[in-house]
């Protein structure tokens, strides 16, 4: 595996506990909301404090960028708010298997048409076949108890 790939395994690592971490706080405060509020504050703090460490320059860059490409912004709060809101009800695992399947036909689609400047990698029988085992073992992890 190259650093790369390591790299986004912890990410994906993380995605399941900050998840249950939000959920737990906004159980605790009694609002899911505030809670994702929290999670931004701190996030925001940390990514501030490595732009102004690692390329000042890019924040005066930024607001020079298609306002389109904000909307990542409005995604991620809705990540964060709907997992902190419905995996207490829903499970954690159900909530994840559902986020999973969206990334997945959602990834499968960027790649195809090569959305949003992403490289374009087909969906042929092959791909399709890989992602649709990918979904079913990710149903199979939540019905087999």
């Amino acid at each position: 595996m190259n650093s790369y790939a390591i790299t986004m395994l912890f990410a994906g690592l993380g995605i399941p506990i900050l998840a249950a971490l939000n959920a737990a706080l906004g159980r605790f405060i009694g609002s899911p909301i505030v809670a994702g509020a929290i999670l931004f504050s701190v996030a925001f703090s940390a990514c501030l404090i490595l732009a102004l460490l690692t390329g000042p320059s890019a924040i005066k860059t930024a607001l020079d960028a298609p306002k389109h490409l904000f909307l990542a912004g409005f995604l991620v709060a809705f990540y964060v708010l709907s997992i902190t809101f419905i995996a207490p009800k829903f499970g954690l695992g159900n909530a994840v298997f559902f986020v999973l399947l969206g990334q997945l036909i959602s990834a499968a689609a960027i790649d195809h048409f090569g959305l949003f400047g992403a490289n374009v990698t087909p969906l042929n029988m092959m791909r399709a076949t890989g992602i649709s085992v990918m979904a079913l073992g990710v149903w199979i992890t939540q019905r087999a108890l």
